[in-house]
């Protein structure tokens, strides 16, 4: 048990400690503390108040304090208690989760001259962070392979291409219709290539097809990707798997994509003028924005993978007890007991992360500096514009636009979250135990995502 005093006027303050996570501070307020405030108060009351029968400033102090004097006082002390408990949490350099609770007083008698008001606190854990585990962690250097390349510049000439109507369905062909399903209620224009068909039985029913033939397919096999069955026959995607139906297909138009010519005209309508001048270049051009989209996947990864190992590795009790009595009454809505329970087992993780986290970036003094903020602002607006064909803004322009968006409070607050998470992330990356693999996109996606 240890008991601490601590003093303000003759306000008095105590804390015993229950055990290294639990603590109760009991605040003693004597009327010296609340009554020249409540008489200063009630005084104002007098010159002010209306009451019948009586002239404005004329009310005797008597009616005021019965009338006004309890409200006030209750106002008064709570100010007090809240004004004296912060600076004692600041002064005694008290990490606390939560906030105090106030113990329920039944018997209070705000009658009387003296109060005695007694908070529960939850403390935070004492614990140490090691970053550097025994086992590795794995850092993902994620690459695009020729095919997936290859890819990519096909789907530019197609992007590019011109559409050419024909009169018949070939293997390459767009085709443009409407499925129809009475009993499913299906009634969905849609237009797709024959690529997106699957198997050779499906093929040979579209293949030499002409404008208003109807064409009967069974649901189940049709598309390669049976998520297709959402985007062109608007089927919810409750119904998608192991949907197994018959549905008519109308062809309304045909037409075959003659692919763009991989020429200077090209080169120059997608990058700018003479900034690619080969085939090689734009497969290199690809190959580098490609890799830059990748890191930012790998870094995710690695940032959730790192954040497991933490919350797995470090190992500290917290004040479950106080911590879900807290959240009873922390949300806008209050909870019950059992609520509060399954609220704090859901959340537990999040608040140990936290608290780790909080550990690190005092240890390795992270901050978020005004210009790291500015400057991270004005690359992400240069980002943005960039997307949309402005490369190179004025200087000014940007200046303008980063200072509105800094102006937000949220954004200021969503934007120094992102800047501490990559600053966190660099710690990571150089303090962690790390093993590089070197993996395709598509692997990389096989192994975490299907």
């Amino acid at each position: 048990m240890h008991a601490n005093f601590y003093s303000i006027i003759t306000m008095n303050i105590t804390r015993e400690n229950i055990d290294n996570l639990n603590a109760v501070v009991k605040v003693a307020i004597a009327k010296e503390d609340y009554s020249d405030k409540v008489e200063k108060i009630l005084t104002d009351y007098r010159k002010s108040a209306n009451i019948p029968g009586f002239r404005k400033g004329h009310v005797p102090m008597t009616m005021v304090k019965k009338q006004y004097g309890k409200a006030v006082l209750v106002d008064e002390v709570n100010k007090l208690l809240q004004d004296a408990l912060g600076k004692y949490l600041v002064e005694e350099k008290l990490d606390v989760l939560g906030n105090p609770l106030p113990k329920q007083q039944d018997d209070l008698d705000w009658d009387a001259d003296q109060f005695t008001f007694e908070f529960e606190l939850g403390l935070a854990p004492d614990f140490e962070v090691k970053l550097k585990g025994k086992k590795s962690i794995t850092q993902y250097n994620i690459v695009a392979d020729d095919k997936m390349i290859d890819d990519q510049v096909k789907h530019i000439q197609k992007q590019y291409g011109k559409l050419v109507n024909i009169n018949a369905v070939e293997n390459n062909s767009e085709v443009t219709g409407t499925f129809v399903n009475d009993d499913q209620d299906i009634n969905n224009k849609a237009t797709f290539s024959l690529e997106k068909i699957k198997g050779k039985s499906n093929s040979k029913l579209l293949v030499g097809a002409k404008v208003g033939d109807v064409i009967t397919f069974t649901t189940k096999g049709l598309f390669n990707d049976e998520h297709d069955l959402e985007t062109y026959l608007k089927v919810p995607h409750e119904l998608v798997h192991g949907l197994n139906i018959d549905v008519q297909f109308t062809i309304s138009e045909i037409n075959n994509r003659v692919l763009a010519d991989l020429d200077q005209e090209l080169f120059d309508k997608l990058f700018g003028k003479g900034e690619v001048t080969s085939v090689t270049e734009l497969k290199d051009k690809i190959r580098v924005d490609s890799e830059k989209q990748f890191l930012q996947q790998a870094d995710q990864k690695l940032l959730n993978d790192v954040t497991e190992y933490l919350i797995d590795n470090t190992k500290f009790d917290l004040p479950a007890s106080f911590l879900q009595k807290w959240l009873q009454t922390a949300g806008e809505e209050p909870m019950t007991s059992d609520q509060a329970k399954d609220e704090y087992e859901k959340s537990e993780k999040s608040m140990r992360y936290q608290l780790i986290e909080a550990k690190l970036i005092e240890k390795h003094n992270l901050q978020v500096q005004f210009e790291d903020l500015k400057s991270h602002t004005i690359e992400m607006i240069k980002s943005q514009m960039a997307q949309f064909g402005q490369m190179n803004p004025g200087e000014k322009e940007l200046e303008d636009i980063a200072a509105r968006i800094l102006s937000n409070r949220d954004e200021v607050k969503r934007l120094s979250e992102q800047l501490m998470s990559q600053k966190l992330l660099n710690l990571y990356k150089t303090e962690a135990n790390l093993k590089v693999k070197k993996i395709t996109y598509d692997d990389f996606v096989k192994e975490f995502y299907s």
